[in-house]
């Protein structure tokens, strides 16, 4: 077994490690979501070892002493990160020159040459999903051999091997419970709507809906939503407490953990069982009689994608969400008593002057617990890419998605609509949905019942007003 390092390099202060990988950018409140897509494989090698470096704060030195032993090293990659990720790669390269080196990711995964061409320390690229790819060149299979990887020859060459199939089975996945325990620190990894510490992993992988921005859908995961069984989520929740006791919560981040409702529930009971706090992502749709025995089995927070607040948008991007519907849902939710992090996206095709204010109205209608804001990011490999190119929506100076200092640009923009306008109007949505009194209130009532929010409170208010300084600087 070659000797492996798993890395998710250092990168610019204020990195957000977002959506169990790298995000795309600042991010309003500072959070680190787990490294749970490098953690899976690096389950399935034995010896390997695990760096997750933003969160735990590390530089460099202390990863080139590493990688002087190493004989494999895996980075994971974005669009907005690779031009970083590839100087780091040559940091290690120039270190240890024996070093194969690859990386895996959305990014590579659909642009597997080009991101060769313009990564030269980087030996392959590991294209859709990659466990299985990592763990057989772990093994030391010659890289002709390995299905799912782009590599380069001897002479240079760039070769495109078959691809892999997908993982049907996903209990054939090891728990990545224990790479956290093994590598990782879980008190680095914060989320500002979920208690901490909290520990994040998948139950699944794929996403029914065919929303036409969602990067892991169109480029790893796929359409087919594949799960685990009921009966294995709670083996690894089980271990879990064991390990981590500390834990306040847990979140299970597969794009629509709602998908599949009678196995939701089922998840539900096993979890009621084990009477642990969880959250998870959610559609705006979940029936009133699921929300009831998800709620009463320890369900406290739904991570909700409403994207927009007019009908036409959601058509638009395929969001197959009535307005009406998530009005209904958001309704029961509150009902209930379980708690929403609603997210939103301004830029999307469709999008007017009229229409962010429209989606700002419906924000403060429905009135979510906590909410972020993001500008409309079209990735490679996402149809939204494919549109923006064809339309000339994409502006070619802000295709990298952010500036040298990590905050997001808006890259779309429209006859009828300016990117200047689409940037401008996150602010004003923050503005107007959390600077109402009610809004304020409700914020100043659960600070007061409880000294930890208070301080976690006024510490994300800090972090809050620097991300709009940083906005207006860019």
């Amino acid at each position: 077994m070659l000797r492996t390092l798993f890395l998710q390099p250092p990168s610019f202060d204020g990195f957000d490690g977002g959506a169990g990988s790298r995000y795309q950018a600042k991010r309003e409140i500072r959070s680190f979501w787990y490294p749970t897509w490098l953690a899976q494989p690096a389950a399935l090698v034995e010896g390997s070892r695990l760096i997750d470096a933003p969160p735990a704060r590390m530089g460099m030195e202390p990863i080139l002493e590493d990688v002087r032993n190493r004989d494999l090293v895996i980075m994971h990659t974005s669009t907005p990160s690779f031009a970083s990720d590839v100087k780091v790669a040559q940091m290690l390269k120039d270190e240890n020159p024996r070093l194969k080196i690859g990386m895996v990711g959305a990014k590579v995964a659909v642009q597997a040459e080009e991101s060769l061409l313009k990564a030269p320390p980087v030996d392959f690229v590991a294209r859709n999903e990659f466990d299985f790819t990592i763990k057989e060149i772990a093994e030391g299979r010659p890289f002709a051999e390995v299905d799912g990887i782009s590599w380069r020859n001897e002479a240079g060459e760039i070769v495109h091997n078959r691809d892999r199939a997908i993982i049907e089975n996903m209990d054939s996945l090891p728990f990545v419970t224990e790479v956290y325990k093994r590598d990782l620190k879980i008190e680095d990894y914060f989320i500002g709507y979920l208690m901490h510490p909290y520990i994040s992993i998948y139950t699944g992988r794929g996403c029914k809906s065919r929303c036409t921005f969602c990067l892991w859908p169109q480029t790893v995961g796929g359409h087919h939503y594949r799960t685990r069984s009921p009966e294995h989520v709670a083996a690894e929740i089980r271990l879990a407490k064991q390990y981590f006791p500390q834990v306040k919560e847990f979140f299970f981040d597969d794009d629509t953990f709602t998908d599949d409702l009678p196995r939701a529930e089922a998840i539900a009971k096993e979890l009621g069982k084990l009477g642990v706090t969880w959250s998870c992502n959610a559609k705006a749709n979940v029936p009133r009689k699921t929300l009831e025995v998800l709620k009463a089995n320890g369900l406290r927070l739904l991570l909700v994608g409403y994207e927009s607040g007019n009908q036409q948008i959601l058509h638009n991007i395929k969001k197959g969400m009535r307005v009406e519907t998530a009005r209904e849902f958001t309704r029961n939710c509150h009902e209930l008593g379980i708690k929403i992090h609603g997210t939103f996206i301004l830029g999307l095709p469709g999008e007017t002057r009229e229409t962010i204010q429209e989606t700002i109205k419906f924000a403060t209608e429905i009135n979510p617990h906590t909410l972020q804001v993001s500008l409309a990011a079209p990735y490679p490999g996402t149809f939204l890419h494919k549109q923006a190119t064809e339309n000339g929506w994409l502006d070619e100076s802000n295709a990298e998605l952010i500036d040298e200092n990590g905050v997001q640009m808006a890259p779309l923009h429209y006859p009828h609509l300016s990117h200047e306008e689409i940037f401008k109007g996150v602010e004003e949505f923050y503005r107007k949905f959390y600077f109402r009194v009610p809004k304020i209130a409700s914020i100043v009532n659960e600070m007061v019942r409880s000294p930890q929010m208070m301080k976690r409170r006024l510490r994300e208010g800090v972090e809050f007003f620097q991300f709009l300084k940083d906005r207006r600087a860019a």
